[in-house]
């Protein structure tokens, strides 16, 4: 019997067997246009790319033309119209993963299975690549192989992995010999620690199974609504608006059909709070959405997973599954009826922007992931056109344990304008990386002594998008009125390298935009331009207006929230490290600096000669 991947990877065309495996996928999924994120998914799954004969029958299969359907799929960065490996390795390519020695790691992939990064070996078995933050900052280095996970890599795990690789051993073997036996918990337990340094009162301690669920079917809309006002419970991905607004929006408007999504895509550096409640707290994050259903009055809802989250899917389904069999999703939801909800899992493959609620949603129909303008916003106008919720992970497990305990004891929690507790992702240089839940209002300063960050010089808080501080502003609180963000804390000691860091996350937002809009497509690669030219040394004093100017000009025009946030490495270390950018300008006698550089202009042919300049090297000698 002939493999199917070897056949799909030999060339443009596909067999009858290959054609007969697309249309089947479709069928499966209805030949519904909006399913075209897990056609494409399982396309790629089987074919290990996806050719143009492909689109061809998915267009056909769905209605669509083909140019939308290679729209979709050159898209996100998993779908691939090149073939590729039967293992494919996606190193972790983030700042963290890189300071931890993943370039000598990537070295070891290499060279053991004769493979450059960004290619696919000459036998079709491997394909090495490097991809932004997968979500093991905590534990780096990391990376994915194929949908398995393996993390706390060094050079002599690499080597061995490769070499088990190449002998033919299953990605799946690295875990266990028997893992299709093991549980989806314990699989992903034996891949990933959760890493809980500190486990709080609300979300990492004990929880009762589904008791705000049962206190909700004794409430009615607006006092389920009204209990998560009172907490003063906020969004937990970073904007921090009220989300008992958020619902009571979506509650008020009127509409046929109304959706709640859990949004499970934190693909923001450093961040990985969602990666644990997925793993510890499936029941309670279903639980929490359910409840939003009977509060805004929804029947149908999703949980859009990041793909770099591949690995827990098979433990979402099952808690799914369990709470159907249990009356806790589908009909009649603990026998009462007119009490309908319940949820599919809407797979992404590996797109940042789609952490944005816009560019989630469009996936979610079946779209490129772009965002989508507003207004109107979500809530009154979301997925497919109706009122749809919104909310991240740890928000709807906080609204079920709302629910159970009541709002005056959230409330209780924290400090004033931000109640209840937070779960903040801890890693880089630091002794006790992972993720602590503490209440609202504790310093900085708190938190790094108990990480063991004695060495911190400046710390990321809230990724990227957030705000880089330095040691003298350590006093300050994390709350929603000082020091806001989704959670994410990286820890840089005094031997990292600022303009480094910067130029990375720069390079991070120009790979992430979704391209949609000029200020953000052209903005962020003229920034990274600026950012290295201060980093080698031919940078001006005018450049560091024309850092300042640009930014502004992006934040003040982008069309979403990635190009607001996409200047704030620079615009907060130009704020808070000032004399890391002044002590890279330098100026000519004359107060001009000039721009041509000759050293690199000569380097060509330094190169081609084999020898160095009489002239322009001055320690030249025969």
């Amino acid at each position: 019997m002939t493999d199917i991947h070897q056949v799909s990877a030999s060339g443009n065309s596909l067999s009858i067997a290959e054609k007969s495996e697309v249309e089947a996928i479709c069928a499966r999924y209805g030949n519904d246009a909006r399913r075209m994120m897990d056609i494409l998914i399982d396309v790629q799954a089987r074919l290990r790319w996806i050719p143009p004969t492909a689109l061809e029958i998915i267009a056909s299969a769905t209605g669509q033309s083909r140019v939308a359907v290679e729209g979709v799929a050159s898209f996100y960065a998993f779908l691939s119209q090149e073939p590729k490996g039967r293992i494919i390795i996606r190193l972790c390519d983030d700042i963290v993963d890189r300071f931890a020695g993943m370039p000598d790691i990537a070295k070891v992939f290499e060279e053991e299975l004769s493979v450059k990064l960004g290619g696919t070996s000459d036998d079709g078995g491997f394909s090495l690549e490097y991809t932004p933050c997968i979500g093991l900052c905590d534990q780096a280095p990391a990376a994915m192989i194929n949908d398995i996970v393996v993390a706390k890599l060094t050079v002599e795990k690499a080597r061995s992995i490769a070499t088990a690789l190449k002998s033919g051993a299953s990605p799946e073997a690295m875990i266990s010999e028997r893992f299709q036996e093991l549980t989806p918990y314990d699989r992903a337990v034996r891949m990933v620690d959760n890493n809980i340094r500190h486990a709080g009162a609300v979300l990492l301690g004990p929880v009762p199974e589904d008791a705000g669920l049962n206190a909700a079917l004794a409430k009615r809309s607006e006092q389920i609504i009204s209990d998560l006002i009172g907490s003063g419970l906020r969004g937990c991905g970073g904007a921090g608006f009220s989300t008992g607004r958020k619902w009571r929006t979506v509650a008020e408007t009127e509409a046929e059909r109304k959706f709640v999504i859990c949004n499970a895509d934190e693909g923001e550096p450093g961040t990985f709070k969602d990666r644990v409640l997925l793993t510890e707290r499936p029941d309670l994050m279903v639980e929490g959405m359910t409840i939003a259903a009977r509060g805004i009055g929804a029947r149908e809802g999703l949980i859009y997973l990041r793909g770099e989250y591949v690995y827990l899917k098979d433990l979402i389904l099952e808690t799914l599954e369990r709470r159907r069999q249990k009356g806790l999703l589908g009909r009649a939801i603990r026998g009462v009826e007119g009490f309908d909800f319940d949820i599919r899992l809407q797979l992404g493959a590996g797109a940042y922007i789609c952490g944005e609620e816009g560019a989630l949603i469009s996936s979610c129909e079946g779209l490129p992931g772009e965002p989508k303008t507003r207004p109107p916003f979500p809530s009154t106008r979301g997925y497919l056109g109706f009122p749809t919720l919104v909310n991240n992970v740890e928000t709807y497990c906080h609204a079920a344990r709302i629910l159970d305990k009541g709002p005056e004891w959230f409330f209780k929690m924290g400090a004033d304008g931000s109640h209840g507790t937070k779960l903040y992702c801890v890693s880089g240089d630091c002794l006790n990386p992972g993720l602590y839940e503490l209440p609202f209002g504790l310093t900085l300063q708190e938190l790094l002594d108990m990480a063991g960050a004695d060495d911190a010089a400046a710390v990321l808080i809230g990724g990227p998008s957030g705000e880089m501080i330095a040691r003298d502003t350590f006093h300050r609180r994390l709350s929603y009125d000082d020091l806001a963000g989704g959670g994410a804390i990286v820890i840089f000691n005094g031997s990292r390298n600022i303009l480094e860091i910067v130029e990375y996350y720069i390079s991070f937002f120009v790979h992430e935009s979704c391209g949609y809009c000029t200020p953000c497509r052209v903005g962020n690669v003229f920034l990274q331009k600026a950012v290295s030219k201060f980093r080698q040394g031919l940078a001006n004093e005018k450049d560091i207006a024309y850092l300042r100017d640009l930014s502004d000009t992006i934040v003040e025009t982008s069309r979403c929230g990635l190009g607001i946030s996409a200047p704030n490495p620079i615009l907060s270390t130009l704020e808070n490290f000032p004399l890391v950018y002044s002590a890279m300008v330098k100026s000519d006698s004359d107060g001009i600096r000039a721009t041509f550089d000759v050293q690199s202009a000569i380097d060509g042919a330094r190169k081609l000669a084999k020898r160095r300049s009489h002239i322009f090297d001055r320690d030249f000698t025969e």
